[in-house]
């Protein structure tokens, strides 16, 4: 098994995206803290892992309060003694026209982003260095980590702020053995999608299906979602690496939207 006895933490994992990288890892061997906002949830999903004969854990844990994320990620190491890979995944979804963007809005989008990767970043690089068995951190960003869509300031101006992280901490990890990347998956038909397509279709005045159709699939080569599956596969691939040789890069997930 690729992850036999790592220990990842996984933000944002009692649902979509982060539970099929949990379920994912865990067939691979890891022991899994499911962190959520959600603690019933996420202990939920973890009591679930165990039935199926993982190690599992769950952690309630607003990645934006930094004395949530520090006693949360001390519970994961209290529980098994260090932290191998961290997944911040974490991320809610508001869209409006920039001229009426509430402000409080606007912070709530980058302080779940970017603060939530910051401060899960810096509690687990901490355990990282001082265990010397290296790490690997994978953000998961978004094609609007590379483009930008109309009615999604916020979201666009988080998605690109996580590059910039993850390609400084590539640098200061490398010599810690610590890789960061970051994964920029197309539109993942998730309930933090199934949202945004009645919101989108009021804003631009257009129908839902229109919205999927011309708006959400419009750039992609075959007019599919991505799908939560397709987006673990990569992460596990980003966690199993064996070396530096693959450390501050992005990897489009997004059936051909924003070709690099």
């Amino acid at each position: 098994m690729k992850l036999e006895g790592k220990v990842a933490v996984i933000t944002g994992a009692a649902s979509g995206i982060g539970k099929e990288i949990a379920l994912t890892y865990a067939r691979e061997g890891a022991r899994i803290a499911i962190a959520d906002l959600n603690l019933e949830a996420a202990e939920l999903a973890a009591a679930g892992m165990r039935v199926a004969g993982h190690e599992a854990l769950g952690v309630g844990m607003d990645v934006a309060n930094e004395a949530q994320v520090e006693a949360g990620i001390e519970a994961v190491v209290a529980q098994w003694g260090g932290i191998d890979i961290l997944v911040s995944n974490a991320g809610i979804q508001i869209v409006h026209p920039i001229e009426v963007f509430p402000f409080a809005d606007w912070r709530k989008m980058l302080a779940i982003h970017l603060d939530g990767a910051f401060l899960t970043t810096r509690a687990c690089v901490r355990h990282m260095y001082a265990g010397g068995r290296g790490g690997s951190i994978i953000y998961i960003g978004s094609v609007h980590s590379k483009e930008a869509s109309v009615l999604k300031s916020a979201y666009v101006t988080a998605k690109h702020g996580l590059e910039g992280l993850t390609r400084v901490m590539a640098k200061e990890g490398a010599k810690h053995g610590v890789r960061a990347n970051l994964i920029a998956p197309g539109f993942v038909r998730t309930p933090l999608v199934d949202k945004q397509i009645p919101e989108q279709a009021r804003e631009l005045g257009i129908s839902e299906d229109e919205i999927i159709k011309n708006v959400m699939l419009k750039e992609t080569v075959d007019g599919e979602f991505t799908t939560v599956q397709d987006v673990a596969r990569v992460a596990l691939f980003f966690a199993a690496f064996p070396s530096n040789a693959l450390t501050g890069q992005s990897l489009i997930v997004s059936h051909g939207w924003f070709m690099e």
